[in-house]
């Protein structure tokens, strides 16, 4: 296939994944089935981010144009795609890049998010047969040229073992903060609360950090972030919720709530599940510079000077992870 039929194809998967197909909505309902963390909302979300901002017309042609990809690589490659399963469609992206640049991708899903790619790749090899000799999926990643893994930092350790020797991306743990100077207005920390709340806050572009000026007055930031109120009730998540409420209590450390979740003071970037840290500031320059240290661990900062609130789950096509540019990588290999 051409990179314009190929792209083709893309959109007309993103016009699917829009649609109210019955054999969608049944995987959609099977995925919510397997993984109660895949609530319906969030899987929602997942597909229309992917349907409007990866597999517009305009936005793929731009950017297979930008690293001119070929109809055909000089040197196609196998490139094995080791995918996480903390939300749904999580490595979509991954697989995206791998077939718009015309390698073969073969892939092992987590036994977490293992129903919706294979619908979706499924739907593929019916409107166009020559898709199954690019795109496979594998219980074993074996043999392969090159290969792309996401997981944590331990589980680095074992990619680094394997996939060691060959060309690779291997992606560790990462997560978010949020910047705010005091004067948000409530539509503001609204949007914030995306950032904070959308996939029970699994994502490493969801927002973990709160960096806030001295003498901050927390009232209307609890206020205005409670919108998934909800999702207190799902229990898995109110589970955590406890727990985490049961430390703090135990170890008598300071905390805020607004009935959805903690807040506490630490210099942590990273939090459990249900908890937002938060730190001072009192000079953004200097702010800035201690961010910049902290890169490896930060995957996107949202605030007034940075992504507007509200949009860190939203990523464009050229938004990779770990800001690593994949497609340069793999038109490189």
């Amino acid at each position: 296939m051409s990179v314009q039929q190929r792209i083709n194809l893309m959109v007309q998967l993103g016009q699917y994944m829009l649609s109210d197909d019955n054999e969608w909505l049944a995987a959609k309902q099977q995925a919510y089935a397997k993984n109660p963390w895949f609530i319906p909302t969030f899987i929602d979300a997942a597909t229309q981010n992917i349907a409007t901002h990866l597999l517009n017309p305009t936005a793929l042609a731009t950017w297979a144009q930008q690293y001119n990809i070929a109809d055909i690589p000089l040197a196609p490659k196998q490139v094995g795609i080791v995918m996480a399963g903390n939300l749904p469609l999580v490595g979509f992206h991954d697989f995206l890049c791998v077939y718009i640049s015309g390698h073969t991708a073969v892939i092992k899903l987590s036994s977490k998010d293992d129903v919706l790619l294979k619908h979706l790749v499924k739907k593929l090899y019916e409107w166009e047969v020559t898709v199954q000799n690019q795109v496979a999926f594998a219980e074993q990643l074996k043999g392969c040229d090159a290969y792309i893994a996401t997981g944590s930092n331990n589980s680095s350790r074992y990619f680094d073992y394997y996939f060691g020797k060959y060309p690779n991306i291997i992606r560790r743990n990462r997560t978010s903060i949020a910047v705010l100077d005091g004067t948000e207005t409530a539509a503001e920390l609204n949007a914030l609360a995306n950032d904070l709340m959308l996939y029970f806050g699994q994502g490493c572009r969801n927002v973990t950090q709160l960096y806030l000026p001295q003498g901050y007055t927390f009232e209307y930031l609890l206020q205005h972030t409670a919108t998934w109120q909800h999702l207190i009730e799902h229990h898995k998540y109110k589970n955590n919720y406890d727990y985490q409420l049961a430390l703090l209590l135990m170890n008598s450390k300071p905390y805020m709530t607004n009935g959805l979740y903690l807040l506490h003071e630490s210099e942590q970037l990273f939090a459990a599940i249900s908890v937002v840290n938060y730190a001072y500031y009192t000079d953004e320059n200097a702010l800035r510079q201690m961010l910049a240290q902290h890169g490896d661990n930060v995957q996107c900062i949202v605030g007034k000077s940075y992504l507007p609130f509200g949009t860190s789950q939203q990523p464009s096509l050229t938004d990779y992870a770990d800001g690593v540019d994949t497609m340069a990588w793999l038109t490189a290999l």
